[in-house]
């Protein structure tokens, strides 16, 4: 279970992107990766590993092979789950009460977010003598809820309720003049005067902290799971992984999945392409050879999948069911929006067989479409072989979701044993295991 604790600290460190990318940075810092400025000239050597952020919310870590590059082993997984992004600080309709406007930010399951203490993070923008800086921000305190209406107001409220985001999940702060502004707060907790701060990117979360279920503690419930439990076992893989001698090692951590990728620090842009082109120049690779070694790749695309739910089995396909604890995710469909394919799934599985780690088959119903995910709009960046992977949980996009506490540990152990391994494409459709 020392991945799963080791996960859980995660979570909570990491309330927003911006938080998660940079406890991430944290983690490779302390394995030794040297951190790069995409402005700044890289002086990249064989053999050494480094990162990257792009907007503070965005992270990719990269390893060197010592000797020649013959393709690169390669995992993303996002940081943005879906909540609600501050917009103002204060909106009018009541004079007694203090709310914040907010927008939602990705597809939540509305009802999960009422009656629940919650809290903002993110990051603020501030003055300083030099010029402009972006600081995090957690205000680590039960401060604001979303209140439901009385059923005594909605009858038949059990019946089922159409959510209007404007109307009924609006926050609310309090009282009017019972303390600071979200403002004043912010600045304070920048280390700044109010009158300096500019600008903010600030959400919702959840207070709610990571704890085990269960009668022997086997499920694991905590906001965010979709996508950081994937995020952090992806990238304890890498830091677990000894080098590749011929391979790159590539971790990545896009922003923006929850609302279609297409930023510039999304998995649509060229942020991982740029990577991969400065590495490869640095290694005095031509063009032949960087193609060469992109057609030798193989990408891990780490988002979760939907577990057989105990209260509504038939949701599930009948022949593809995935539960917690049952092992790694491999996830298939039929329209591409998942991009794993019956060679990339069987390269996988062969590597977690040697590596014993289990694995199972996800595959929605035929009459329910399953969404994107992050390999699907990658491989418009990059075009290269791709599996689609994760773990079983229960409650996505609720604001609280829940997992088995065992899935950490097997994904981590499945993403070493990837980046460990030796596997060429000798033709199209054919590898070979070293």
């Amino acid at each position: 279970m020392q991945t799963l604790d080791r996960l859980m600290t995660y979570l909570e460190h990491s309330p927003s992107p911006f938080h998660a990318a940079a406890s991430a940075a944290a983690l490779l810092k302390e394995g030794g990766f040297v951190r790069l400025e995409e402005g700044d000239a890289w002086a990249l050597k064989p053999g050494g590993q480094y990162y990257v952020t792009r907007n503070q919310s965005s992270l990719i870590a990269f390893r060197l092979p010592a000797g020649p590059l013959t393709g690169w082993r390669m995992t993303a997984a996002h940081s943005d789950s879906p909540t609600f992004r501050v917009k103002n600080d204060g909106m009018g309709g009541d004079k007694r009460y203090a709310r914040l406007e907010v927008e939602g930010y990705g597809g939540m399951n509305c009802a999960s977010w009422l009656d629940r203490p919650l809290t903002v993070a993110g990051r603020v923008v501030v003055r300083t003598p030099e010029g402009v800086e972006s600081r995090l921000v957690y205000l680590d305190r039960d401060l604001l809820t979303i209140p439901s209406l009385a059923i005594h107001q909605q009858r038949d409220v059990n019946k089922g309720h159409e959510y209007n985001l404007q109307r009924d999940m609006q926050p609310l702060f309090g009282l009017n003049g019972a303390g600071e502004d979200l403002g004043e707060q912010l600045a304070r907790a920048a280390g700044v005067e109010y009158g300096d701060l500019l600008s903010t990117d600030i959400v919702l979360c959840p207070r709610q902290r990571p704890v085990r279920l269960g009668a022997a503690g086997e499920l694991f419930q905590a906001p965010r799971i979709d996508d950081l439990a994937c995020a952090y076992a992806t990238l304890e893989g890498l830091l677990r992984a000894g080098p590749n001698p011929a391979a790159g090692q590539v971790y990545c951590l896009f922003d923006n999945e929850e609302v279609g990728s297409g930023t510039r620090q999304g998995a649509m842009s060229s942020f991982l392409p740029d990577v991969l082109a400065r590495a490869a120049l640095a290694l005095g690779l031509g063009e032949e050879e960087r193609r060469r070694a992109l057609a030798n790749s193989l990408l891990l695309s780490a988002d979760n999948g939907h577990a057989v739910h105990p209260n509504f089995p038939e949701k599930a396909d009948p022949e593809n069911r995935v539960y917690p604890n049952g092992g790694v995710v491999v996830k298939l469909n039929a329209s591409q929006k998942y991009t794993t394919t019956g060679l990339t799934a069987g390269l996988f599985r062969a590597v977690c067989q040697r590596a014993g780690v289990p694995v199972q088959v996800f595959a929605n119903r035929a009459d329910e479409p399953g969404g994107s995910t992050l390999g699907n709009l990658l491989s418009h960046a990059v075009s290269i072989p791709m599996v689609d992977i994760g773990m079983a949980q229960l409650a996505m996009h609720a604001a609280v979701e829940t997992a088995g506490s065992q899935d950490p540990e097997h994904l981590s152990r499945a993403c070493t044993a990837f980046f460990e391994a030796a596997f060429t494409q000798c033709a199209d459709g054919r590898y070979v295991l070293g």
